[in-house]
């Protein structure tokens, strides 16, 4: 009797074990049918894309007569569910930084763990190789941004239409460069 409940207990410890798989990062899974890793990455690649193709930047870049520089602020998450706004606003960054298009410089976050750095060499650092201070790249441009999302639910069924707006301002004179806005929408059937 004993062996036989060992062998029962065995056999459901087995049969709810967990296999794990390692896959390729850009391998697009949506389990849920929420705002997942893909989502970030198609809208970040699309609105960059759009952004530096479009007449307006273009316009601005040749006026300015060099790679403008670009600082990221905020993207507001203004949808019903939890998703990392530091994440997305990475990705964002990442294809700027590729794209060759303008210049990146640091967010506000980490704007002040370099001034702290900067500060704490001139005490601690070699003269010589200290960074100096009033050298920062200004920034002529802001990027910032809101989500939003609009759900629509019938018997099992549930349409999910996530959009993201991005705004370009000109630091300067306070002009709105470039508005642009992309829509991911998603039918979920249970």
């Amino acid at each position: 009797m004993r062996y036989a409940i060992l062998i029962v207990i065995l056999l459901t410890a087995v049969s709810c074990s967990r296999k794990v798989t390692r896959i390729d990062p850009s391998t697009q899974i949506d389990l849920s049918g929420r705002w997942n890793d893909t989502d970030s990455r198609n809208v970040a690649d699309q609105m960059i894309h759009d952004l530096f193709k479009s007449d307006a930047y273009q316009k601005y870049a040749s006026n300015l007569g060099r790679k403008p520089v670009i600082v990221i602020s905020s993207i507001r998450n203004k949808t019903s569910e939890h998703i990392d706004a530091g994440n997305y606003i990475k990705k964002f960054e990442i294809v700027i930084h590729n794209s060759g298009m303008a210049d990146l410089v640091e967010s506000e976050d980490f704007r002040d763990k370099v001034r702290q750095e900067r500060a704490e060499q001139q005490d601690f650092a070699d003269p010589a190789t200290a960074a100096r201070w009033g050298k920062e790249l200004g920034a002529d441009l802001i990027l910032f941004g809101e989500m939003n999302s609009e759900t629509d639910v019938y018997n099992k069924k549930r349409v999910v239409n996530y959009i993201t707006t991005l705004f370009l301002t000109d630091i300067e004179t306070n002009r709105r460069v470039w508005y642009g806005q992309h829509e991911i929408k998603k039918f979920i059937k249970n």
